[in-house]
């Protein structure tokens, strides 16, 4: 199995420190990985915008009638299906944290901040829609919180690297990364990882010549 932290360095060389896109709270960045689901950057960030465009607060949001945010946030895709997820999470926070409470205070997710990391993962997860890989994306990016966040490129690149067990699931996957790296290089280390999936190491067709991880690769191995 080769050593993470090399393969990190590795991805460092070639790629260089990768940038994250700004987002102004957790909230934000807790819907929007909801919106990323199942559909491109694109059409997430078009989702994103018409939905803030149409609402100027979460709390509108909220309050607003189903179709308004379905129709909204259709360049996403699975509209009908994230739409009642978004309003979801959005009427829980309000019950949880804002019930009672001057009613111009706007919704957000800062109050996670003072939680653990696992405090703040468990109660992330409690929603429908918001699995590891969500949760880990709000607490790595948006809450300084140690995680390892494990997309469909992540775990594909791992398994044949031989960083993690070709049995292991993906939700298995998120703890046992955050330990194969050190956590200050857990966000570069997502980000080019999902780089080199996308670009190199692709699902049917990877381009093995070109990696800069081929000499350490297992499935380079096997496969040749």
């Amino acid at each position: 199995m080769p050593d993470a932290l090399l393969v990190h360095q590795r991805l460092l060389d070639f790629y260089g420190i990768p940038q994250w896109r700004l987002t102004p709270s957790p909230l934000d960045e807790l819907l929007l990985t909801v919106l990323s689901q199942n559909t491109n950057d694109k059409n997430r960030d078009r989702a994103f915008t018409a939905l803030k465009d149409r609402f100027p607060s979460w709390e509108l949001v909220r309050v607003a009638a189903p179709e308004m945010v379905i129709d909204a946030i259709r360049p996403a895709g699975l509209a009908n299906q994230k739409g009642p997820r978004i309003q979801a999470i959005l009427q829980e926070i309000y019950h949880q944290h804002n019930q009672g409470k001057n009613e111009q205070e706007p919704l957000d997710l800062c109050f996670l901040a003072k939680y653990s990391a696992e405090d703040a993962r468990r109660w992330l997860m409690q929603f429908k829609g918001v699995g590891p890989k969500t949760a880990a994306i709000v607490m790595l990016f948006s809450l300084n919180m140690p995680a390892f966040p494990v997309d469909t490129h992540v775990y594909r690149v791992t398994g044949r690297l031989g960083l993690r067990p070709n049995e292991m699931s993906v939700e298995q996957a998120h703890p046992h990364l955050e330990a194969q790296f050190p956590p200050e290089t857990y966000a570069a280390a997502h980000l080019n990882l999902i780089r080199l999936g996308r670009e190199i190491c692709q699902a049917r067709r990877p381009n093995c010549p070109a990696c800069p991880l081929k000499d350490i690769c297992v499935y380079v191995k096997v496969r040749l």
